[in-house]
């Protein structure tokens, strides 16, 4: 792909998530989503390989029947009380509406089938877009739109927590693997979008490092299954000493950073009275935190039946830059700590 068109695509979908972000118009949010959509559309199908473009077109159907009912449930807010501003749906029908064609849109659970067919058919680096950047803008509109103490919010958070671990747990697919822990970290998230939309955007920005430094692993790596991750070690043995730290950070464990969302969020659902749902939640959290031990084991415990020649000695030295990686590792594993400020800055 040629450098300026690359460039346009990702300012596109940079624009598209400004937009949608600084719209209050119901039309406007929609104009962002489809331009999100649409510059990703090339960057999924530029291998030209069938099952990048297949995972194109699924991805393309799926995201223009979630932005037509998202459409469909702004005019119908508009016909019921009049208003196309964002913070002005107070009707519980084009409320529930929109927030099933987000779920939609984010892949959250029990419409998310759609995420780790799509997620297999790409390459690592596009996965690790769809999986963070392309999240933004429908949370954003999630965020404005959430109505008080909703049970469907509540709902889908928990839905997509169970399947999110349970549906990794037969997969030896990396990408879908992937693509179900995308499942059950949203799932957190909407799980307290409505009571502290702090501690949300807290989560959505642990999760963003913590799955920018999984995804450049399994690059770095060139891991497409579990099986291959036993000859990561000839490949980059530092890496396989720092990459366990990162899936248990993901994995939500301490001391590593992403202890901090899920433990504040545990605790807020405690205040509001919700000690089941943050009993299931927890347990939900051991589901996921078995296929990123597997791929730990997998990495670290196994090894490939390799001969003398494949000995590490003869490989050439990796081309691709590992300073990202590294500083996403060190974030990922290191700021538990500093949680006190963590919370004090996305309060402001």
């Amino acid at each position: 792909m040629s450098p300026y068109v690359l460039t346009l695509l990702l300012f596109s979908l940079g624009l598209g998530t400004t937009v949608t972000f600084a719209s209050s118009h119901w039309l406007l949010a929609w104009v962002g989503l489809e331009i999100n959509t649409l510059a990703i559309l090339p960057l999924m199908a530029r291998n030209h390989h069938p099952r990048a473009v297949e995972a194109a077109i699924k991805y393309f159907l799926i995201q223009a029947a979630a932005a037509a009912v998202l459409l469909f449930a702004a005019t119908t807010n508009a016909w019921l009380t009049g208003q196309w501003d964002i913070q002005q749906a107070a009707h519980p029908l084009p409320v529930a509406i929109v927030t099933l064609a987000l779920a939609l849109k984010l892949g959250l659970a029990p419409l998310h089938s759609w995420m780790p067919e799509v997620f297999q058919g790409l390459d690592l680096t596009t996965g690790l877009i769809l999986a963070t950047w392309q999240k933004l803008a429908p949370l954003a509109l999630l965020l404005q739109i959430q109505p008080a103490n909703s049970p469907l919010l509540i709902l889908i958070g928990l839905a997509s927590t169970l399947i999110g671990g349970w549906g990794g747990l037969n997969q030896t697919q990396l990408r879908k693997i992937l693509a179900y822990s995308s499942t059950a970290q949203l799932g957190w998230m909407i799980l307290v979008l409505q009571f502290a939309p702090s501690l949300a955007t807290l989560n959505i920005l642990v999760y963003i490092t913590a799955a920018a430094a999984t995804f450049l692993t399994l690059k770095l790596a060139k891991a497409t299954s579990v099986n291959t991750l036993a000859i990561t070690w000839a490949k980059a043995p530092a890496l396989v000493a720092l990459a366990p730290l990162v899936l248990l950070s993901l994995a939500g464990l301490p001391p590593m950073t992403g202890f901090m969302p899920k433990w504040l969020i545990l605790q807020e659902l405690s205040k509001q009275g919700l000690a089941p749902a943050a009993t299931l939640a927890a347990l939900t959290a051991l589901l996921s935190l078995y296929y990123y031990l597997r791929l730990t084991y997998a990495m670290t415990l196994t090894m490939f039946p390799n001969n003398v020649a494949g000995m590490p000695l003869w490989r050439l030295p990796s081309q691709q830059l590992t300073l990202p990686l590294a500083c996403l590792a060190i974030t990922t594993t290191s700021l538990l700590p500093l949680t006190p400020a963590a919370i004090a800055l996305v309060a402001l």
